[in-house]
């Protein structure tokens, strides 16, 4: 087979203003980007408030295995399928990061037959939304040490200040730095880096329903505490105007097509297992007025992602989805089974029916946000018939959900056509009925064991007798109605990765809680997760270059 970046390459791709049509925007409403990608304009984004509201499909997954298991691809190919079958139907998904573009995982614009493109301007530069946001992250930054260097009229302590600075790369060498080094630089303090994806700006351009509103929750941030512990804001700042007016051409969402000319919103990127890991309100809305269907995904495995996109985006934006699509993969269930993975290519049907217990769970975590589930199994070339059949059978023996084998990476849309027939089905069937894990006047700390028991499995969670303070103290100072966003390994239910499968009685350790009063929303960090991540030993870049004008190498 060709690579990604191949069959992208050979693909007719439409000019975007025939994709646009499709969805009734006129070339008036796009602001473009050469010939094959455009930014939505606010006054045509306006215009659709009265239209009612298409059927949200969920596209989340089980726990991945490092190389992750194909779910944008899945959201792809299912959007394709759907409109295969005569379903009007937008695809929105979050924007690649530079990190892992050229580090291990790759990037996000799905693969083989299921891609949105052009797949390589996407993936690198694409609009410049992430130059945007890390700018405007970054102006903060600076505004913040010189606020202090000019006199800290607020009072603001040196010691206690929360604001770091980002760059949209893996480098763990900027984890933790020392600035104002030097004569007349300032004051000298600890600092350092997150990844953009990370950032709270990011966090909060993904929440926002509009330009008036972003401005509002970047001038809530709190950046700082003064020396008598008072929260010091972007708006005391005076700097949350100039942050949105970097960000204001960003905010439009992005429009693009897969390689079968389904319309796509790739707008938005944060990481789910260190954010919230959901595409834009602003695309998700859009989508839903424009479409009888749209489908959607959120990051890595189902207890980040999916219930994430339920507590934190459904709650702030209204949302409720139709339908959830729960992706699994053979090889990632023979690693739950217990298979190295270096030996996932080979047929092991023990290790896939002890894996089975993996994918129960977040059958039944889905269940509980009364979402109806499908199960897609996306294909990869080392599955066996055998294998195939035994977890389509098991699955809806044992569990009551109808299971569908996927190959829309080889076949594009044919390949999952059997599984867009059951999603629309589900979204239309009315059964759900959509509810949150917990609810707004709950304790942080209660939310955040409610996360733990009923997602992860676990008996409880523990902290630090100083990181049960925090808790407290956010409670004290008003914000203990916000939603908990946990920060975890992607690979397990527990904050340890190594602990595979469906594991029960553990007790996840919180290292921090930090708050996100712009986003609307507090992180807690559990276990050994980095806000920055590094490069792996064989990064993904020593294979990128330029051959005759063209990108090579990249997937």
């Amino acid at each position: 087979m060709r690579s990604d970046i191949e069959i992208a390459r050979a693909a007719r791709l439409k000019p975007i203003a025939e994709i646009a049509a499709k969805i009734g925007a006129p070339e008036s409403a796009l602001h473009p980007f050469g010939r094959f990608i455009a930014k939505l304009e606010y006054d045509f984004l306006r215009s659709l408030g009265d239209r009612p509201d298409g059927k949200l499909i969920l596209v989340t997954a089980i726990n991945p295995t490092p190389a992750g298991e194909g779910k944008t691809t899945t959201t792809v190919g299912l959007g394709d399928a759907l409109n295969r079958i005569g379903k009007e139907t937008i695809i929105c998904l979050r924007e690649p990061s530079l990190g892992p573009c050229f580090g291990l995982k790759g990037g996000a614009t799905g693969g083989g037959y299921a891609q949105v493109a052009p797949m390589d301007e996407i993936n690198l530069h694409f609009t410049g939304d992430f130059h945007a946001i890390s700018s405007a992250h970054n102006l903060l930054a600076a505004m913040v040490d010189n606020h202090m260097y000019w006199g800290n009229a607020l009072g603001l302590d040196q010691r206690r200040v929360a604001w770091r600075r980002v760059v949209d790369m893996n480098d763990r060498a900027l984890r933790e730095t020392v600035i104002g080094l030097g004569s007349g630089n300032g004051f000298t303090r600890e600092d350092g880096f997150d990844i953009t994806v990370a950032s709270e700006v990011m966090a909060a351009f993904c929440l926002a329903p509009g330009l008036e509103d972003l401005e509002e929750q970047l001038g809530r941030m709190v950046v700082a505490l003064s020396r008598d512990r008072r929260a010091v804001t972007t708006a005391q700042l005076n700097a949350a105007g100039a942050m949105t007016a970097l960000l204001k051409d960003a905010l439009r969402p992005n429009l693009v097509q897969t390689l079968e000319g389904s319309p796509a919103l790739v707008h938005g990127g944060p990481f789910a297992n260190i954010a919230h890991g959901c595409n834009s309100v602003m695309a998700t809305r859009a989508a839903l007025k424009l479409a009888d269907y749209v489908v959607t995904e959120a990051g890595f495995g189902a207890d980040l992602g999916a219930e994430k996109f339920f507590d934190i985006k459904c709650r702030k934006a209204g949302l409720k989805p139709a339908a959830a699509v729960l992706v699994a993969t053979v090889r990632a269930l023979k690693m739950h089974g217990g298979v190295a993975k270096d030996a996932l290519g080979a047929e092991n049907l023990p290790a896939l029916e002890a894996g089975l217990a993996n994918l129960a769970r977040h059958i039944a975590n889905l269940r509980k946000f009364g979402v109806p589930v499908v199960v897609a199994v996306n294909r990869f070339g080392s599955d066996t018939a055998k294998e195939l059949a035994f977890v389509e059978s098991s699955v809806a023996r044992e569990f009551a959900v109808k299971t569908i084998v996927c190959d829309h990476w080889a076949r594009g849309s044919a390949g999952a056509e059997a599984l867009a027939h059951v999603a629309a089905a589900l979204a239309d069937s009315g059964e759900a009925e959509f509810r949150l894990l917990y609810p707004d006047d709950m304790s942080l700390w209660d939310k955040t064991r409610t996360i733990a028991r009923e997602i992860y499995g676990a008996a409880d969670i523990a902290a630090d007798a100083s990181v049960q303070a925090k808790f407290r103290e956010l409670e004290n100072a008003g914000w203990g109605r916000l939603p908990v966003c946990v920060a975890k390994t992607q690979y397990s239910f527990s904050d340890d990765p190594s602990l595979i499968g469906a594991p029960t009685g553990h007790v996840p350790k919180i290292r921090d809680v930090l708050l996100r009063a712009g986003a609307g929303f507090v992180v807690v960090l559990m276990g050994d997760v980095r806000t920055m991540p590094g490069l792996p030993r064989s990064p993904a870049a020593e294979r990128i270059r330029v051959v005759n004008g063209e990108i090579d190498g990249l997937f």
